[in-house]
């Protein structure tokens, strides 16, 4: 024999309106309910959507049921609303009392692992792999910084990092700290970096882009770097606080962005930065370097790399890609050291 399936009514999920007119029916009959469906009439609403509201209110703490007879006692929202949150707040003291003591620990143990590798080496590198680790690794770097934050970005656009980068970026502007970024070209071209760009020029960062850049590194304070690994999988960064590591860090940010194109806000395109973009192009060309390895170089598609190669091709009336090096040369499209 199967067994029999009761169908239970489907009670709709209630908006504050109605619940609102639920509680103002009980509030004006001073708890008293004699009827649920008198009240749901009066209301205009269903008996279930009644039970359901009153189910809620009673959740809610704002509503008991009476010690002694039927009905209901009103409660003050004040008080149902402390009943509420008391164990939220109670909670969230102890949580932070277990992250101030895991600090205290820590930092102990810090002091302990820097005095050591002062006394060994004298450089200090801390290398995380993982997603999730070089993004802990940004953070707690960032969270020391107070004065200036130099970027390196030479990523693609649409990667989730560059995201995480931006944040970082966004919450040190927030905090009065100069930031200034040197990322790619490509950036100018596509909408969604540009729109991340600006809300950071908007904030206050300075930007400047580059035909190409060697590594993705931030330095915080002159005084301590994260440096980014190449590959794309799986993500590795580097905390670095060796002076010297640090100093010819800075010595390269300041010579990639003498060399840099300001980006002053949404409308700057590859227009401003197009001379800059063929010169390039016709270095790597000059070379020997494929499309391919130039269009990894310079993060940009192979399509979009040819059409810069055939338009240089065209102005410099040339027939293939050695005689088009030759005559970038001769042209002093190509920088010569």
């Amino acid at each position: 024999m199967q067994p029999v399936t009761v169908l239970r009514p489907q009670v709709p999920m209630l908006d504050e309106d109605r619940i609102a007119q639920v509680y103002r029916y009980v509030v004006g009959h001073e708890g008293r309910i004699d009827s649920a469906e008198r009240m749901a009439e009066e209301l205009r609403m269903s008996r279930h959507e009644v039970h359901a509201a009153i189910e809620d209110l009673v959740e809610s703490r704002l509503l008991r049921s009476r010690v002694v007879g039927s009905g209901f006692e009103l409660v003050d929202p004040e008080v149902a609303a402390a009943a509420l949150i008391s164990p939220m707040e109670r909670e969230i003291h102890q949580r932070r009392e277990r992250i101030a003591q895991i600090r205290q620990r820590i930092d102990n143990f810090r002091r302990d692992y820097v005095d050591s590798a002062r006394s060994t080496s004298g450089s200090q590198v801390d290398q995380v792999v993982g997603a999730t680790e070089v993004r802990g690794l940004v953070k707690l770097a960032a969270d020391t910084c107070r004065q200036e934050a130099l970027v390196l970005q030479p990523c693609k656009f649409d990667d989730e990092g560059l995201d995480d980068l931006f944040g970082v970026c966004q919450g040190l502007l927030e905090r009065g700290v100069t930031v200034r970024i040197a990322c790619l070209h490509r950036g100018r071209a596509v909408l969604t970096s540009r729109m991340r760009l600006k809300s950071l020029i908007e904030a206050g960062a300075v930007v400047r882009t580059v035909s190409q850049l060697p590594r993705a590194a931030v330095v915080f304070d002159r005084s301590l770097a994260v440096l980014f690994g190449c590959s794309d999988e799986p993500a590795v960064a580097s905390r670095l606080q060796d002076p010297e590591v640090v100093r010819f860090l800075l010595a390269m940010f300041d010579h990639v962005w003498d060399g840099a194109i300001a980006l002053d806000g949404f409308e700057s395109g590859y227009a401003d930065v197009a001379d800059d973009l063929i010169q390039t192009i016709a270095g790597l060309m000059a070379q020997g370097h494929t499309d391919e390895a130039i269009a990894r170089k310079l993060d940009m598609s192979v399509r979009t790399t040819r059409r810069h190669i055939a338009t240089l091709m065209r102005d410099v009336d040339a027939v293939s890609r050695f005689q088009a090096g030759v005559q970038a040369a001769r042209r002093n499209l190509v920088h010569t050291s």
